[in-house]
């Protein structure tokens, strides 16, 4: 397959505008000129872009397609969003040194994001697509609140696909992703009573200490051998020195692979709630699912394997890993459709001040991703 070349310079002009658009998931303003700009990326092909709102607090989601059909071939996912906050593109815009490029969301994901969008641009030009059924789905809420109203449509667009590929980075050492944990989510909060800690101590009841009660309990509940974490990744309570503490609070991070764990969380601090080690206080909690696992199915697995082939034909060196991290991935995979991640170009330190892209990875994914959505449609 003879493909049009990625003009790499064009690619990182529109990645540079992307990245200078703060997008943080919170300010739904800068998600709409992100929006904004994908939709005219692909109208000007040819293809047809519905904007949806979700939720009036999140910028919009995309769903982009070559032609109106029932069900689809492929279902690419990608979001719009990034963690950082605005005034993050004015203090560290985009920038390229030597191989790297560097600037908020510069590979979470909105490299992997454009990518997707040249593979499809150049799939269509050689008349590639003519007889497939392809859909582009971009959120806008990944960050931070997990998906939160977007999951409710990639379930309904995963149903009707027959493969799901996410545009994320590919790892920093070139890996894809075939295999995600789930994550669960809760919040605690502890009644005390207080009293001041000099002359009313004793008719004081600690909402900190029951709270540290609840810490050694969750953090003990982790089980590596079946590589469930449990992390208190948050914790307040008091509001002077000088004060048995009345109130505290807990967030609580939970990745597993297997949903009887999440039960097995969620007993425990039933048991914890009902029974309270600090005479005096009360805890009550809130929270669940908010990712499911992306496990790999035996469809799956075969998608991988035609994936190492393509990479052997074209050269590309990488391998599989199983990720810690959440995917829109996870909802698909949850309806059954075989999903593969981090199909975008290689990069790292996503969600931090030194984010960047490999620039020379960019346009290898670009053919990896172009020979896969092939693979898949000649296999129907």
């Amino acid at each position: 397959m003879v493909l049009v070349d990625l003009d790499l310079q064009q690619y990182l002009s529109d990645l540079e505008t992307l990245v200078n658009i703060d997008s943080v998931s919170s300010q739904p303003t800068g998600a709409d000129r992100i929006a904004a700009f994908m939709k005219k990326k692909f109208q000007n092909i040819g293809w047809t872009v519905e904007e949806l709102q979700p939720d009036p607090t999140v910028g919009p989601c995309l769903t982009i397609t070559n032609r109106p059909a029932q069900s689809y071939d492929i279902l690419l996912l990608a979001h719009m969003d990034t963690v950082f906050p605005i005034g993050t593109a004015s203090k560290r815009p985009f920038r390229t040194d030597g191989n790297r490029a560097y600037g908020p969301g510069v590979i979470d994901c909105k490299g992997g994001m454009l990518s997707g969008f040249y593979a499809l641009k150049a799939l269509d030009e050689k008349k590639l697509l003519q007889n497939s059924s392809i859909c582009v789905f971009l959120n806008s809420d990944h960050e931070g609140i997990s998906s939160k109203f977007s999951s409710r449509i990639n379930r309904q667009l995963a149903r009707k696909s027959r493969y799901a590929l996410v545009l994320e980075a590919g790892r920093a050492n070139g890996d894809l992703v075939y295999k995600r944990k789930g994550i669960a989510r809760y919040a605690a909060t502890f009644q005390g009573v207080a009293a001041h800690a000099g002359v009313d101590f004793q008719k004081g009841h600690s909402a900190v200490e029951e709270m540290a009660h609840w810490i050694l309990a969750l953090q003990g509940a982790t089980d590596l051998s079946k590589e469930t974490t449990v992390n208190v990744g948050r914790a307040e309570g008091g509001s002077t020195i000088s004060a048995v503490p009345g109130e505290a609070c807990i967030a609580v991070d939970v990745r597993y692979y297997e949903k009887d764990e999440v039960d097995r969380i969620t007993t425990l601090m039933d048991e914890l709630a009902a029974h309270p080690r600090t005479n005096g206080t009360h805890a009550e909690y809130t929270g669940g699912i908010t990712r499911p696992p992306m496990l790999p199915s035996e469809k799956t697995k075969q998608l991988c394997h035609w994936i190492d082939m393509i990479g052997r034909d074209l050269g590309i060196p990488f391998g599989w890993m199983a990720s810690g991290g959440g995917s829109d991935g996870s909802f698909a995979a949850e309806t059954g459709t075989p999903t593969i991640d981090g199909l975008g170009p290689v990069g790292g330190g996503a969600h931090s001040d030194n984010e960047y892209m490999e620039i020379d990875t960019v346009i290898p994914r670009y053919y990896l991703l172009c020979r896969t959505i092939e693979k898949i449609i000649a296999s129907s």
